[in-house]
């Protein structure tokens, strides 16, 4: 059985109410409001280590603004929320410090090297020198980066970048890994390859919780929440997704729910 297929079975019953103790996300009625407007209205969800939580919604159905509470980048209006086992209201700058982050642009300095990249994002992540010279080494050694690796980036081809710019996210061992759309605008081998990666982490016990618009990445996640105008409107696996709803694909899941959608984008 290959990568995506293992990755896509849900999680045995036994297996579910094991991880009940080990959730890395929990939220109860997170939501959030800009003046009169519900960005984010009372969503509750819990996802699990080692998981791949597809977190999915049209444009405008709030699910930036959600990732962006999980983050510690933005406090909520009301509700309760754990990251890493740290509060989204008190604890912020625990969670950064905790999880790892890539968005659709890849998050490097295109006009540092490789090497550059990787000790100026181990910094951030609060690795000493010591710590992050050997876990370099390793990485640019599984990525075959050796020989690459005082080239600039803005010279490596964007399958690369990709690459770089995920392990760069991870190279602390962070809890959880969000990634805000990080195929966006790469070719299909690409994405493949990247998925990967993901698969890799994630048998490594790293969470990762990944917005996209391409449903057949969705096919690849353990679960699936879908957001609709700043709700849950449904969340379950893939599978179990195209049963309730009669589908024989992520796409017509998708446009099933999306047209739902009262806001305007």
């Amino acid at each position: 059985m290959n990568k995506a297929n293992i990755h896509n079975q849900p999680l045995s019953p036994t297996s579910r109410k094991e991880a009940k103790e080990d959730f890395v996300i929990s939220a109860k009625n997170l939501t959030k409001n800009f003046g009169s407007f519900t960005a984010v209205d009372h969503i509750s969800f819990e996802v699990e280590k080692g998981e791949i939580f597809g977190f999915l919604g049209a444009n405008g159905a709030g699910k930036t603004t959600a990732m962006r509470m999980l983050c510690g980048l933005l406090k909520p209006t009301s509700g309760e929320a754990t990251v890493a086992g740290f509060d989204v209201f008190k604890e912020q700058e625990k969670i950064k410090k905790n999880i790892g982050y890539m968005s659709q642009k890849f998050s490097l300095y295109e006009n540092l090297t490789v090497k550059e990249n990787i000790e100026f994002y181990g910094g951030v992540y609060g690795l000493t020198m010591e710590e992050i010279r050997p876990r370099m080494r390793a990485l640019l050694q599984r990525l075959d980066f050796v020989e690459v690796r005082n080239k600039l980036v803005k010279s490596l081809p964007l399958g690369w970048k990709q690459k770089l710019a995920f392990s760069s996210a991870i190279f602390h061992e962070p809890q959880i890994v969000f990634l805000d759309e990080p195929t966006s605008g790469v070719d299909p081998v690409t994405r493949r390859q990247f998925w990967d990666l993901i698969y890799d982490a994630a048998e490594r016990g790293i969470t990762v919780f990944v917005t996209t618009h391409y449903m057949d990445e969705a096919e690849y996640c353990n679960r699936i929440s879908l957001m609709v105008d700043g709700r849950i409107e449904a969340l379950d696996t893939p599978k179990n997704l195209k049963t309730e709803h009669n589908a024989e694909s992520m796409d017509e899941v998708f446009y099933a729910l999306a047209r739902k959608a009262k806001r305007e984008e």
